[in-house]
């Protein structure tokens, strides 16, 4: 009797633990997440202080986001392929190890062309650790949480871009560029001893389970993600990139960093959201996500001289759009199985081209269209995906999952 008793205890509390996110664990790889985000967008807040202490204009200085961006697309498809039977922990502390050794280069280099092949060799490590990063996450825990602790692990983006860009250009203003990066070096140091104490280890995929890139990528529901990613975070990146002459229509030119740090607040609180609610309702989020996106475009097309609709329209905007690489990583990675993080290297390139394509695209918008028709091209978008994910029931975009 005792022993069933005690048996049953036993049971229990397993199951009890079951229930609960490793956070300390997980958290170790959002801190991964924040010194990628911090290592690409830093240079962002610190171009004057580059551009002297290189002494190149600041237009060269810019490019040590270019070369890191484009480092990351080129490398995440073919690094993570390539990669896929390593296991994790080693292949996450080499990742970190390049972070540490290049982030030090650029902050002793003097030689511009040194600093941009560092920078370029740190956006590949960057590359591989969001290829990584959410089947990473989902092994740790059981399938009932797999979505909330993808929503845990990523939350490091968002909060290196909504604290640790502003804290760092303040520091860099203070101590100098090369410093940041030199701190930025040590946090990758601290974080390869919490990696490699905190954080367990898991496989590599089987040799006889690793499907042929093409064979990945025309599995039931992988394009559709892809497609949903393409034209979501364009039409994000078409309005982001040109906020500043969106915003100057309402006469708020001096209010951008405010704006944006209130898209930044809001987004954390959508990430939040979306890891309460994903486990069941994946579809209906990107569904939700999607239209309120949608309503939030139309609000600045018909209000886009109307300061407290802007804001209002700016607090949707983050709402809605904050969770969308949880969704869009979890649905990618529900739809390859086995195969998740080869699909997730293919997001990883999606989102960087979309992210690219929105300068582009915007800067063509902007010639021929004219600022105040962005909402709408934005709205096609985005319809476009709800119609996507709309007709993807069956694989990729689930009604509810568990």
């Amino acid at each position: 009797m005792n022993r069933n008793m005690a048996s049953a205890a036993q049971s229990a509390a397993s199951n009890a633990s079951s229930d609960r996110l490793p956070r300390g664990k997980l958290l170790a790889l959002a801190m991964a997440g924040f010194i990628c985000i911090l290592t690409e967008t830093l240079p962002a807040g610190l171009l004057p202080q580059i551009s002297d202490g290189l002494g190149i204009s600041e237009a060269l200085a810019g490019q040590l986001i270019s070369l890191y961006a484009l480092g990351s697309t080129l490398a995440a498809i073919p690094l993570v392929t390539a990669t896929r039977g390593w296991r994790r922990r080693p292949l996450l502390l080499t990742c970190l190890l390049v972070f540490l050794v290049f982030n030090t280069i650029t902050s002793l280099s003097s030689n511009y062309i040194l600093t941009l092949a560092a920078r370029f060799i740190a956006g590949m490590s960057g590359g591989v650790v969001w290829g990584i990063t959410a089947g990473y996450a989902r092994r740790m825990v059981p399938e009932s949480l797999r979505g909330r602790a993808l929503a845990l692990a990523m939350t490091g983006a968002p909060l290196g871009l909504l604290l640790g860009v502003p804290i760092g250009t303040f520091i860099g203003g203070f101590v100098g560029w090369r410093l940041v990066f030199g701190i930025i070096s040590l946090l990758s140091l601290l974080l390869i001893v919490w990696v490699s104490k905190g954080v367990p280890d898991f496989p590599g995929q089987a040799a006889e389970k690793r499907l042929p890139l093409r064979k990945v990528f025309i599995l039931p529901g992988v394009r559709s993600v892809l497609f949903v990613v393409l034209f979501w975070v364009l039409g994000h990146s078409v309005l982001y990139t040109y906020i500043a002459p969106f915003l100057a229509q309402a006469g708020l030119s001096g209010r951008v960093d405010l704006i944006l740090l209130l898209f930044g607040i809001t987004s954390v609180v959508g990430i939040w959201m979306v890891g309460m609610l994903i486990d069941r309702w994946l579809r209906l989020l990107v569904l939700f996500s999607l239209a309120g996106f949608a309503v939030a475009s139309v609000l600045l097309g018909i209000g886009s001289d109307q300061p407290v609709i802007i804001y209002f329209s700016v607090a949707l905007w983050g709402l809605t759009y904050g969770g969308a690489g949880t969704l869009l990583q979890t649905a990618v990675a529900d739809a390859a199985g086995d195969n998740a993080d080869v699909a997730q290297s293919m997001l990883v390139t999606g989102w960087n081209l979309a992210i690219g394509g929105g300068g582009i695209v915007g800067g063509i918008l902007l010639e021929i269209l004219g600022i105040s028709n962005f909402p709408w091209v934005l709205l096609l978008l985005l319809l476009l995906s709800l119609l996507i994910t709309g007709r993807a029931k069956e694989h990729g975009f689930r009604i509810i999952k568990r």
